[in-house]
């Protein structure tokens, strides 16, 4: 594994998102159960900030997805919208991070009626600063795109779960029983 410098660092975008991260030398984030989740600022929907940091002290869930409207990301947003309340009652936030913009969330959102709170980050910073932004291939083709991925993040903002490469049928779920298992608590469906 890289070595990871034990200096964090702050960057701040053209678009005003803050982020604080541990890089590892290559300048990709290998993040894993333990590791300091790295902050973020990033505008929802409605334009309206969330911060990372501001969540201390309980769980949140971050999924990171490729793009709205398509049908992955839309079964992914609606499943988690469809067990927000499950989420609620453990006292834990969810947020979906995609490049798209903040206008395509409010779209996306107001067309699927989904109640989970996307976030845009459009330069990246968040995707980066998690590792999810990776060569992904398609029909032969290499390019650049977000690997859909999960993290939960405990009360003292170190990552507590992982999950890369999803597949998103029963992903819900999965998150559902670990968050359980996290905080020791069972929540009736």
């Amino acid at each position: 594994m890289p070595d990871i410098s034990t200096a964090g660092i702050d960057t701040h975008s053209r678009s005003g998102i803050l982020f604080r991260s541990r890089m590892v030398a290559s300048g990709m984030t290998a993040l894993s159960i333990g590791m300091p989740a790295p902050d973020f600022c990033l505008p929802d929907a409605d334009e309206q900030t969330a911060c990372l940091a501001d969540f201390r002290g309980g769980y949140v869930v971050v999924y990171f997805y490729p793009k709205d409207n398509t049908s992955g990301c839309t079964l992914e947003a609606r499943s988690f919208s469809d067990e927000l309340e499950a989420f609620a009652r453990l006292n834990t936030p969810v947020f979906g991070i995609s490049p798209d913009s903040v206008k395509s969330h409010k779209k996306f959102s107001e067309k699927q009626h989904l109640a989970v709170r996307l976030l845009s980050d459009p330069d990246r910073q968040a995707i980066e600063a998690y590792g999810v932004w990776v060569q992904k291939k398609l029909y032969g083709s290499e390019y650049m795109g977000v690997d859909r991925s999960t993290f939960i993040i405990d009360p003292e903002g170190k990552v507590a779960a992982v999950w890369r490469k999803v597949k998103v049928k029963g992903h819900v779920a999965e998150v559902m029983e670990k968050l359980e298992e996290l905080t020791g608590t069972g929540v009736p469906r």
